[in-house]
């Protein structure tokens, strides 16, 4: 089954299965932000990615510079550990690590989640990869894909018992648009994968296109 085949399973169950108060308010969010949302703001291909340094899940700080002398990168954003859309993606990543690394590209996740959470997320779905807190967004600030979430998701994400200003450190309510870059050793972006509709995400397959194109 391919990524979007689970990923649309889900979507399909979780509509059908949870009552309005919940489904109703996040349909209203979504579709405000994607008719909203500018692509032409976010990172574009051929852009440089800015410099960052993140903390990983045990709290060691890890550089662009440092990752970047291994080679190419394939950076992804999820939005955290409580997202089963984001858990599926990075599941799904994980079936082709060794394929990422035959071909010389460090796979790399990154949310707005402190380290402990993400300690919590490479455990529990067995990360082979580095998983980054981008703590108060500022990395996916800089690259135009920061989500302002509104209040009236609030109630929703209490009663889904998902605390983000515990998770995330802050009570800002931002989420990073979940997006897939590839960056060549240069730091320069080669291929994007952005969209506002958080349950759409890169098939594993295309990221492996992608690399075989920079590759040749």
């Amino acid at each position: 089954m391919s990524l979007a085949d689970q990923l649309s399973t889900f979507y399909n169950d979780f509509q059908q299965k949870a009552p309005a108060s919940i489904t109703k308010p996040i349909k209203t969010a979504n579709a405000d932000f994607a008719a909203s949302y500018q692509p032409a703001s976010a990172i574009q291909v051929g852009d440089t990615i800015p410099e960052f340094a993140l903390s990983d899940a045990v709290g060691n700080e890890v550089t662009s510079a440092s990752l970047l002398a291994k080679g190419p990168l394939l950076i992804t954003f999820y939005r955290g550990e409580w997202c089963p859309f984001c858990n599926l993606a990075l599941v799904a990543m994980q079936k082709h690590l060794d394929e990422f690394k035959a071909k010389g590209v460090t796979l790399v996740a990154i949310s707005p989640e402190l380290p402990n959470q993400s300690l919590s997320t490479t455990e529990k779905h067995a990360l082979k990869f580095p998983v980054l807190s981008d703590v108060g967004n500022k990395l996916a600030k800089q690259l135009g894909i920061l989500f302002a979430q509104p209040d009236i998701l609030r109630p929703v994400f209490e009663n889904l018992g998902n605390n983000l200003k515990e998770r995330n450190g802050d009570d800002s309510f931002e989420l990073p648009v979940p997006a897939t870059l590839l960056v060549d050793e240069k730091g320069v972006v080669r291929n994007t994968f952005i969209d506002p509709d958080y349950t759409k995400r890169l098939e594993p397959s295309t990221a492996l296109e992608w690399i075989d194109q920079l590759r040749g």
